[in-house]
């Protein structure tokens, strides 16, 4: 086997993914939405996806906008009562048919949640039917060998999420400083204050 080839061709594999991602008005709506939000923004999503998710929300945190994932899980069990009216909800899944997730949905409509955008890639799932707007990723190839490691649909859901998330912050107009309050520490909280080389 030749093992550089092969991760070469992963790589290659993911950022031909994100490439191909077609940018549509429904990213546009999303990050009004997001903006425009009178209630909180939840994040959620399962396994791999859920991991994005959790991520999202703590880039949303760092750069102006309050987030909170919810597990899709611990959400039937209790963790659903943080769902309040016009709440937000940013649900990302790739087959778009993860019951956890729809059940989540599903219920929460019922609490009162105001805007449901969902992150997805299959072209025909509940989530779909679920959700005020559509952040499509389009139909990809996963490089595992059997063709389902999440791998090039979490790059793909990743950098969607990040460029929602960067959007929504230049839409903010959100300053280096104001990132330093809320990211002091480490190198990037060095970075952000004004005494800081750049």
């Amino acid at each position: 086997m030749n093992i550089q080839g092969r991760i070469s061709d992963i790589l290659s594999a993911e950022a031909a993914a994100i490439a191909a991602v077609r940018v549509t008005p429904a990213f546009e709506q999303a990050v009004l939405a997001l903006r425009d939000s009178t209630g909180k923004v939840l994040t959620t999503g399962m396994g791999k996806a859920g991991h994005v998710a959790r991520k999202f929300g703590s880039t949303l945190c760092s750069t102006g906008t309050p987030a909170y994932y919810l597990h899709p899980g611990e959400a039937a069990h209790g963790d659903l009562g943080i769902v309040e009216a016009d709440d937000c909800v940013v649900a990302f899944s790739t087959s778009g048919k993860t019951q956890e997730v729809i059940d989540m949905l599903e219920r929460g409509r019922a609490l009162g949640i105001g805007t449901i955008i969902s992150i997805t890639s299959h072209p025909e799932s509940a989530l779909r039917d679920l959700s005020d707007i559509v952040v499509d990723m389009g139909v990809i190839t996963e490089p595992c060998a059997h063709g389902l490691t999440p791998s090039a649909s979490i790059a793909v859901m990743l950098a969607i999420s990040d460029a929602l998330a960067l959007t929504l912050m230049d839409l903010k107009q959100f300053s280096r400083t104001e990132f330093g309050r809320r990211h002091h520490g480490g190198y990037l909280g060095a970075q952000s204050r004004p005494d800081s080389e750049a």
